[in-house]
C-alpha cells in the first residue's frame, strides 16, 4: 500500500486534469487552477527541502573531509549570505524586513543582494562560461569533422552561418553583383537559420512534445515509477 496509494493519487489527479483540458466546465472547469495553486504550494516546500538538503550533503562533504572540502565551505557560506541579505534588505522589487536601509543603499547604489549578484555572481558566471567555451570549441572540432555526408552537411552548415554572421562574410562575397544577392553568405547564413534551422527545432520541439505525452501516459497509468525510487 506504500506504493500503490501514491500510484492512485498520481493517476485521479492525472486523469482529471486531462479531462479538464478538454471539458471546461463544471466540476472540472477550475480543476486546473486549484491543481496549479497546489502544485505552487508543495514546489514551495520543495524548496525548502532541497536548501536543507544542500546544508546536509555540503555539511557530510566537510565533516569527512572529501576532496575539494574547501570548495563546500565557500559554497555553504555565499549561500548564507545571499539568505541572509534577500532576507533583511529584499531585493530589488521585494522589501526585506529592514525598514531603514536607504543609508546603505545610497552608499552601494542598489540594495545588497542586487549589488552581490550585479558585481560577483554575474562576473563569476561570465568567467564560468568563458572557460567553458574552450570545452565548446574542443567539442565542435569533433562534432564538425566530416567523417560522414551528414557531419559534412552540418560542418558545411556551420561554416556557412559562421561566416554569414561575421564582417568576414560580406567581405567575400561583396563583390557578389546586387542580381545575385542569394549568394551573398549573411543572406544564405539567414536562410539557413530561418527556415532550415527553424523547421528542424520544429520537428524537434513535436517529438519533444511527443515525447512528454508519451512519459506523461506511462507515470499516469503507473508504467512509470521511477520517481517513487523503484525501477
Amino acid at each position: 500500500m506504500r506504493r500503490q496509494f501514491p500510484l492512485i493519487i498520481t493517476f485521479f489527479i492525472g486523469t482529471l486534469i486531462v479531462i479538464s483540458e478538454f471539458i471546461p466546465h463544471k466540476p472540472f472547469g477550475n480543476l486546473s487552477d486549484t491543481f496549479y495553486g497546489w502544485f505552487l504550494i508543495i514546489s514551495g516546500f520543495a524548496i525548502i527541502l532541497g536548501q536543507l538538503n544542500l546544508f546536509k550533503v555540503n555539511l557530510i562533504k566537510i565533516s569527512r573531509k572529501s576532496p575539494n572540502w574547501r570548495y563546500y565551505i565557500i559554497a555553504l557560506v555565499s549561500f548564507i549570505i545571499m539568505v541572509l541579505f534577500g532576507l533583511l534588505w529584499g531585493t530589488q522589487k521585494h522589501p526585506g524586513l529592514l525598514t531603514n536601509t536607504q543609508p546603505l543603499i545610497d552608499f552601494l547604489g542598489r540594495k545588497p543582494f542586487d549589488y552581490l549578484f550585479k558585481y560577483f555572481f554575474e562576473n563569476l558566471s561570465a568567467t564560468m562560461f568563458s572557460l567553458l567555451a574552450f570545452f565548446v570549441a574542443s567539442a565542435s572540432y569533433r562534432a564538425f569533422r566530416a567523417r560522414s555526408p551528414e557531419s559534412t552537411l552540418l560542418l558545411t552548415s556551420a561554416v556557412l552561418v559562421m561566416l554569414g554572421r561575421t564582417t568576414i562574410g560580406t567581405w567575400i562575397t561583396g563583390w557578389v553583383p546586387e542580381s545575385l544577392t542569394y549568394l551573398h553568405l549573411p543572406n544564405i547564413a539567414n536562410f539557413i537559420m530561418e527556415y532550415l534551422n527553424t523547421a528542424a527545432q520544429r520537428a524537434i520541439m513535436i517529438c519533444a512534445g511527443l515525447g512528454v505525452v508519451g512519459s506523461s501516459l506511462r507515470i499516469i497509468l503507473g508504467i512509470e515509477r521511477s520517481y517513487l525510487g523503484g525501477k
